[in-house]
Formats: C-alpha cells, sequence, structure tokens
C-alpha cells in the first residue's frame, strides 16, 4: 500500500485532499532532472534569470487570491495575512530583479596579477526543507535567491501545505523555468537523511525546529555539505519605562500575535520594566481581548485556529506547566481542539516553559524587571538567538546595547521582521548562516578566485 499525505484544513476540521508520496524511484528521477538541468541553468544568463523572476512576480499578482485562499485553507492563517504573504513575496522578487546583477558582478582585487577576482558560481542542486508557517514565504525566501545565482533547487515542505509546494512548482514552471529548475518532493522525514547522503545534492536549506535542526545538520556534517539553518525563537520584546505605548502597542501586539502566535521570530517574551508596567499590562490586555477570532477566510478575521491539533496539544501542556510553577492566567487560556484563546501570562519566571522554550501559539508571557541593566540581561537569558525588540525613546542609549545581544537582530522601536534588503537568520540554538539580501544570494555560491599573470 501506497504511504500517503492528508492534507486538512484545521478551521473546519475537514480533510481537504490526499496524495501519494512519491516513490523511490520517483525521487531518484527528479533529483536526476535536477542536476541534468543545472548544467545548462547555471550557463543561463542573469537578464534571462530576472526575466523569469519579473514572471513569478506577475504570476503571483495575477493569482493573489487563490494561493492566499490556499494558504489559509491548508494551515489557518487569517486570509489577510495570506495575502500580505503573497505581497512579501512579489517584493523579494522584485528586489533579486532590481539587484541581482549588482550582487553577483565580480569583485576586483588589486594583486601583483594582471587581473584578479572573485567570481560567484552556483554550486548545482540545493535541498530546501521548509516549514508550514509561512508557506510560499519561506520556499521563496530560499528558492528566489539560490534560482536566481544558478542553483537547481529541490523542496521538501511540510506535509500539512502540500497544495501549496505543488503550487510553488506550477510557478515556476508556469513562469517559464525549465523542468528540474524547481522541483517539489512528496516525501516522509525518513527519507530525508538518505536524500541529502545523495551527491546530487550539494547543500541544504532548513527551517524549521531546533530538533529537527540537530538532526539534519548531522547528516549535512557527515556528508561535509554546506548547511543553513533558520531555527525556533523566544524573541524578547523589551518595554522600557520610556516607551511610547500610544504609538507602539499595536506594534507589541501583532508582534505576538500575528499568525495566530505561529511565529519563530514573534515577541514571545515581554520584558517590563516596573514604571510602566501595570500601564502597559492594561492597554495590551485590552487590545488582546479586542482580536477578532473567526473563519480565517473572512476578512475580518485577525486570530485563527493553530494549524494541527498536536500543536495545540504542545502550546497547552507549555502553558500548564509554567502555571503549575506559579504562572498566573491573566487572560484566556481556554482550548477547543486547535483553537487556542489568545493567553497572557504574568508573574513568569525564568524557569518555565514559557521563558525558556519555543511557545508556537498566541501566547505572550509578560515578566516585571526592576530597571533597564535587569531587563538587558533577562533579555539575553536564552538559548536562542533570533532577535530581540527593544521599545524606548532613548534610542542612543538602545544603540549602546546592540553588541550586549548576541541575536542575529536587533530592532528598536519596532518588531523584529524579515525583509529582502536585509540579512536574515540567528545565532546560538537559533542555527547559523544568513538568508536574504546579498547574503542570501551568496549562501549557495563558490566564491571562486580567479587569478591571470
Amino acid at each position: 500500500m501506497k504511504k500517503q499525505i492528508t492534507t486538512t484544513n484545521p478551521y473546519l476540521n475537514k480533510v481537504i485532499k490526499t496524495y501519494n508520496y512519491y516513490s523511490d524511484e520517483a525521487i531518484s528521477k527528479a533529483l536526476y532532472l535536477a542536476d541534468k538541468t543545472f548544467q545548462s541553468w547555471k550557463t543561463e544568463s542573469l537578464s534571462k534569470k530576472t526575466t523569469l523572476l519579473k514572471n513569478v512576480a506577475e504570476n503571483l499578482s495575477k493569482n493573489k487570491e487563490k494561493y492566499s485562499r490556499l494558504m489559509t485553507t491548508e494551515m489557518g492563517k487569517p486570509i489577510t495575512e495570506s495575502f500580505a504573504e503573497i505581497d512579501k513575496c512579489i517584493y523579494l522578487c522584485d528586489f533579486y530583479i532590481e539587484n541581482a546583477m549588482l550582487l553577483l558582478s565580480d569583485e576586483i582585487i588589486e594583486t601583483d596579477a594582471k587581473e584578479s577576482f572573485i567570481s560567484y558560481d552556483p554550486l548545482g542542486c540545493i535541498l530546501g526543507i521548509m516549514p508550514w508557517n509561512f508557506p510560499f514565504w519561506q520556499a521563496f525566501r530560499f528558492a528566489i535567491p539560490t534560482l536566481t545565482v544558478g542553483n537547481t533547487v529541490v523542496l521538501k515542505h511540510a506535509s500539512n501545505v502540500t497544495g501549496c509546494a505543488l503550487a510553488i512548482q506550477e510557478i515556476f514552471e508556469g513562469s517559464g523555468y525549465p523542468k528540474g529548475c524547481f522541483t517539489t518532493l512528496l516525501t516522509d522525514h525518513d527519507n530525508i537523511k538518505t536524500i541529502i547522503k545523495n551527491d546530487i545534492i550539494k547543500a541544504i536549506s532548513l527551517t524549521g525546529s531546533e530538533k529537527t535542526g540537530r538532526k539534519i545538520s548531522e547528516v549535512a556534517g557527515s556528508q561535509l555539505k554546506k548547511l543553513v539553518l533558520e531555527l525556533g525563537g523566544s524573541n524578547a520584546c523589551v518595554v522600557l519605562n520610556d516607551a511610547d505605548l500610544d504609538k507602539h502597542l499595536d506594534t507589541m501586539v501583532k508582534a505576538r500575535m500575528q499568525n495566530t502566535g505561529q511565529s519563530c521570530i514573534a515577541a514571545k517574551r515581554f520584558i517590563v520594566e516596573a514604571g510602566i508596567y501595570d500601564e502597559f499590562l492594561e492597554k495590551f490586555t485590552k487590545k488582546v481581548e479586542a482580536l477578532t477570532f473567526g473563519d480565517p477566510i473572512i476578512e475580518s478575521t485577525e486570530i485563527g485556529t493553530l494549524a494541527r491539533e498536536d500543536l495545540a496539544d504542545i502550546l497547552e501542556e507549555q502553558i500548564n506547566k509554567s502555571i503549575e510553577k506559579g504562572a498566573y492566567v491573566h487572560l484566556g487560556n481556554k482550548r477547543d481542539k486547535t483553537y487556542y484563546q489568545p493567553t497572557i501570562l504574568t508573574k513568569v519566571t525564568e524557569d518555565m516553559p514559557v521563558f525558556t522554550e519555543e511557545t508556537f501559539g498566541p501566547v505572550a508571557a509578560i515578566i516585571k524587571v526592576s530597571n533597564k541593566e535587569e531587563a538587558y540581561k533577562m533579555a539575553s537569558n536564552t538559548k536562542f538567538g533570533l532577535g530581540t525588540m527593544i521599545f524606548t525613546e532613548d534610542t542612543k542609549d538602545a544603540k549602546q546595547r546592540i553588541i550586549a545581544i548576541e541575536d542575529g537582530a536587533f530592532f528598536i522601536n519596532d518588531m523584529v521582521k524579515s525583509d529582502p534588503r536585509l540579512p536574515f537568520g540567528g545565532t546560538k540554538n537559533s542555527g547559523y548562516g544568513r538568508e536574504l539580501s546579498r547574503e542570501g544570494i551568496l549562501a549557495f555560491a563558490n566564491k571562486k578566485t580567479v587569478y591571470i599573470k
């Protein structure tokens, strides 16, 4: 009997579609085609590649409603956020259309040679292992720069967004990319180790959990293959006494509750200085209470369900264990299958799961601190390192603290977010390597020294 994937609408709890996993033979053929296509794709002109990128952007724009509804149906994100995700993918294409030529130009180095420079050459076929929470953005964030430098791509997407994974392949092929440039593989995690060990795969990009990252890095390391890891996070949102709450509170709520809290870079630990704590808690609570739950396909919906019931199980366990250790339920904590009510926990301490672990859902852990120094110290007390956000009117002082925070991102008076113009990635248990910007397009490039006497 063939192994199958069944996708389910998490809001309606109804089966969407069932797919057959690819056979070992089908996977081998897909890898062979990706390798064969690479031999011609790597020599294709950059102007041709950016023309195809324009086609992708137009395809996304033309079918925005279709792809947004697909995302919302498969993983439950509010439809307005799905629209925004497609828009962001279009912006990503536009960035590399405009900047690829500059980013990939040979870098001239003056030496005693007649001519010497760095050439940025593609590596080959790159495997992307991507998560379900941003089904289009995560895949495009990896694929667009990787293809544009001249590699080919095979994608192992999360099984619960299989429809999105296949649609993305159709987008690239429908935009004129040769078959084999971008291929979705319908396979399970048991096959990933074998695929990574295949000589056709030259490098791997993984966005996922810390646990998965450790497993994949072991296999990739044994094969001496380059790996970019973007793993979990427990970002701190530091609110200092001089923060302008009226100006920034909507941003703080969005930083925790967007995508129903299912984001690696969400603000998960709110570290609030004592002088502003009561005002913050009151205003933050009112805004969270006002969030509209409902069918995510309706545009007025702001909070959807979690993507799967097992994810709600994990979140509920983390919250309950924190309550056992003394956390206080200030708001929420009601659950119905995949729905988890937006929740605010106070009296949170550094030994609780909602502080030490990544919480993937709409729960905000609030911690009161006595002063600014304690706030920065507590923000750094984490095994993760994706990003930290600081809200203060004293930006000069905040800039002096940049080096004190070891994360991959430091945002002052805004939420941590990815932007095609800026490198994105983490430190510590949040992974290594960078995506987006110049770093992203060179992540899977051979920086080749050329020397002509």
